[in-house]
């Protein structure tokens, strides 16, 4: 018999076990059927929307139907934004919720075709993936940035991305198809080698030729050409949204719900720890070019990012791109600074000067207040952050040494890592090298990686923290560069304050517009005097 009415679940008590966290929701009626199928960049925020009273208040009628009819809802997680589109779509077309009314129609993501049969193949957008024996790129969910990515393939690996059969003469004598010759210097063979190159990027390896876009970009703000900056940078966006790998999500392999507590204890025991990893510390490096080279150090605790604990550096002693003495520096930066609190927060510190480092800091650890319940609720299966939220005078008190250290990369970067680590008297850490293309886990003194199951929750908590190393260290990258290419020659012009010039720029859009302007033209600016109008227009002269 169905439940009555009286019998609703409070679903709002249930919004809080939902992450922070890119996915998708279904809402299900009494029957358990799907009734609406929605996506959100972060999970708890969306969902917890629908039951706020001042929400239901102002909603339409026809969310106001749904949610008299929802008696259950389910969440899925994935890893960004992009995912959630495709999945949104993926389960609509599978459930056909009564309350999707934009997605019933059958609409779907853009795919790239490759018939490699022809003896000129072409790069084409399609709707529909068909058994022919072309190859399939996709699917995608920003056609912007796919059209745009196309664009850059056309031009940068002389690919044909529209028309049919072979090329015409149009084509052939055309200027876009130039690299490193015309089409009509070049054979079919030759015109073969370039389309493989060009899958080569479609299938994500692109972080060469991404990096090497970022430099163009930093040389263009360098010589204030502030507009070619700001074009290679919406480039570089549209190449990084179409070449992301995205999952393939079919009936039966949609992502489950994260469980933190029961992958730290599943990595624990793939790992053969000594001891649960309720603390784990990863670095990432981004050496996108020789201007900024950034890492990162994010810190997970019962399994979920503690982003108090977050840490990024900026590397000063290495020139070059180094990936290996960059790791080997920020190591050595993060836990010398570990021991030099460590001992200026315990003046006794003397008495383990016989010990080993890790031992006497593991005794001052557990002497700490507070310290040990943080394993508490993981021994016991439960995942709650509350166990470790100290106050700020306990927080400064306590010694943490991490119970997993992470470095994203190989051999060569576990063992700069390793080395750093030996100088400072900490041999016991424990620490894994992750290196990405195969998800292969290097471990100090294993000649062979290990491998995880692709399904292993111990295998999807190290991705997970991972790629959050890799996006704190690209935001901080990301940031740095945008300021750069914010900098500009009126920071050195008298009079002109930062309100000023974002007006000026505002205004005529670039440093060499505002220099052919003339005074009464820069004097009509907002806020910009004739006085100072005349300044500046005699300043840009000379500079």
């Amino acid at each position: 018999m169905p439940l009555s009415k009286k019998e609703k679940p409070d679903l709002s008590k249930k919004v809080h076990d939902v992450p922070h966290k890119p996915g998708v929701y279904l809402m299900r009626d009494r029957f358990n059927r799907v009734i609406y199928v929605g996506k959100a960049r972060d999970l708890r925020k969306r969902v917890a929307s629908y039951f706020m009273p001042s929400k239901l208040a102002v909603a339409d009628i026809k969310t106001r139907a749904m949610l008299e009819s929802v008696w259950d809802f389910e969440t899925h997680t994935v890893r960004s934004e992009t995912e959630s589109v495709l999945l949104e779509g993926k389960l609509i077309k599978e459930y056909r919720p009564r309350y999707n009314i934009s997605f019933r129609d059958d609409k779907r993501f853009l795919v790239v075709k490759v018939d490699t049969s022809e003896g000129w193949p072409r790069f084409r957008m399609a709707r529909f993936k068909k058994d022919d024996g072309a190859r399939y790129f996709g699917p995608y969910a920003h056609s912007g940035a796919l059209r745009q990515t196309l664009n850059f393939m056309r031009k940068k690996f002389g690919v044909l991305t529209f028309g049919r059969g072979s090329p015409t003469e149009r084509e052939l004598k055309s200027s876009t198809y130039q690299v490193p010759v015309r089409l009509s210097e070049i054979t079919a063979e030759q015109y073969r080698q370039r389309v493989a190159e060009a899958c080569e990027f479609l299938e994500g390896h692109s972080r060469e030729m991404i990096s090497s876009l970022e430099e163009e970009m930093l040389k263009a703000a360098e010589k204030t050409d502030f507009e070619k900056a700001a074009e290679l940078r919406n480039m570089i966006e549209d190449l990084r949204n179409t070449t992301k790998p995205t999952r393939r999500f079919t009936r039966g392999t949609l992502p489950s719900t994260i469980d933190p507590a029961a992958e730290v204890r599943a990595l624990a025991e793939a790992l053969q720890l000594p001891r649960l990893p309720v603390v784990m510390e990863c670095f990432d490096i981004s050496n996108i070019s020789t201007t900024h080279v950034v890492a990162s150090m994010v810190c997970f605790r019962e399994g979920v990012p503690d982003k108090d604990n977050y840490r990024r550096y900026r590397v000063r002693t290495v020139e070059g791109q180094d990936d290996f003495a960059s790791m080997a520096e920020v190591v050595r930066r993060r836990y010398s600074r570990v021991l030099l609190e460590a001992r200026e927060a315990n003046p006794d510190v003397a008495e383990f000067s016989q010990e080993q480092t890790v031992d006497g800091l593991r005794r001052l650890e557990k002497q700490t207040p507070n310290a040990q319940p943080a394993f508490a609720g993981l021994r016991r299966g439960r995942c709650s952050t509350s166990n470790v939220q100290l106050r700020e005078d306990e927080r400064a008190a306590l010694v943490r040494l991490p119970d997993l250290i992470i470095v994203d990369g190989g051999k060569g970067q576990l063992s700069s890592a390793c080395r750093e680590l030996q100088r400072l008297g900490l041999h016991d850490l424990p620490i894994i090298g992750l290196a990405k293309e195969h998800e292969e886990i290097y471990r100090p003194g294993r000649a062979l990686p290990m491998q995880l199951p692709a399904d292993s929750g111990a295998l999807h908590l190290l991705q997970r923290i991972r790629d959050e190393a890799h996006r704190f260290a690209n935001t901080y990258h990301q940031l740095l560069m945008k300021k750069r290419v914010g900098e500009s020659i009126l920071d050195d012009c008298p009079g002109v304050s930062q309100n000023r010039k974002s007006l000026l720029l505002r205004k005529f859009g670039s440093v060499n517009r505002l220099r052919k302007a003339t005074v009464e033209e820069i004097a009509a600016t907002e806020g910009i005097g004739p006085k100072l109008a005349e300044e500046v227009h005699r300043f840009l002269q000379r500079h």
